[in-house]
């Protein structure tokens, strides 16, 4: 069994947060779980801290405010690294992201470096979002292809397992986007640096508990990551 961790950030997922690190441990008995929580007010980080005590399978980084998504799953894949983890599983802690389907993008690493849970390589499969987001992911995932070369459906996705190759080949502190960009940005430069991207259909269900962290902010940030990517890989700055 190749050394895994599950990387989860957090901002006031006290009542996920619990079920999601219960349920994988079922699953994955030998996994590890990292929490990269952002000092959440609902009390996230010190749960995590408690149950780390009880468990050391259970990790926990707490941060000193709301950085962001990206970042803390930067700061995650650091962690990994130093820490010589073979597998990388990045997911939500909110149960849009099935756990079960872990153990089928461990089964296609065998012949991918990086695994994306995709929700549009199979048709259109999302539950509970509404039109008009829908719409915009559909689109957004489209004009990312179209901008970046990118060989996806589903760029946008941020469930997704790497092979700790993929991370140490990815210059970590230049990233610095977060939301949709994030994931794009660390599609590319996976892509750019040669390693084999694939994607593993799954139903995406949109959060039941808690709130959704999506804004303007992070749509108008995707927007201009494609043509950034795309300028920097035709002038050789990647």
């Amino acid at each position: 069994m190749k050394k895994t961790i599950v990387i989860i950030p957090t901002y006031n997922e006290l009542t996920n947060v619990q079920k999601i690190v219960h349920d994988l441990l079922e699953l994955y008995p030998d996994f590890h779980i990292l929490i990269v929580d952002d000092n959440s007010p609902d009390g996230t980080g010190k749960r995590v801290r408690e149950m780390g005590e009880q468990d050391n399978r259970i990790q926990l980084i707490e941060r000193e405010g709301k950085l962001g998504l990206g970042t803390a799953y930067v700061k995650g894949f650091q962690y990994a690294i130093k820490n010589d983890y073979d597998i990388i599983v990045q997911m939500d802690a909110d149960y849009s992201h099935d756990p079960n389907e872990i153990k089928t993008f461990l089964n296609m690493l065998r012949n991918c470096d990086v695994v994306i849970g995709s929700r549009y390589v199979s048709g259109v499969n999302v539950i509970n979002w509404p039109m008009a987001r829908l719409l915009l992911s559909w689109f957004a995932n489209k004009y990312t292809k179209v901008i970046t070369g990118l060989p996806l459906q589903d760029s946008t996705g941020g469930f997704k397992c790497f092979k700790k190759e993929v991370l140490q080949s990815i210059k970590l502190d230049r990233i610095g986007s977060n939301g949709y960009a994030f994931q794009i940005e660390m599609n590319f430069y996976a892509w750019k640096n040669g390693y084999k991207l694939c994607e593993s259909p799954i139903i995406f269900t949109d959060r039941v508990e808690g709130d959704s962290k999506m804004s303007k902010k992070i749509v108008y940030e995707a927007v201009f990551m494609v043509w950034k990517l795309r300028f920097r890989s035709i002038f050789g700055l990647l």
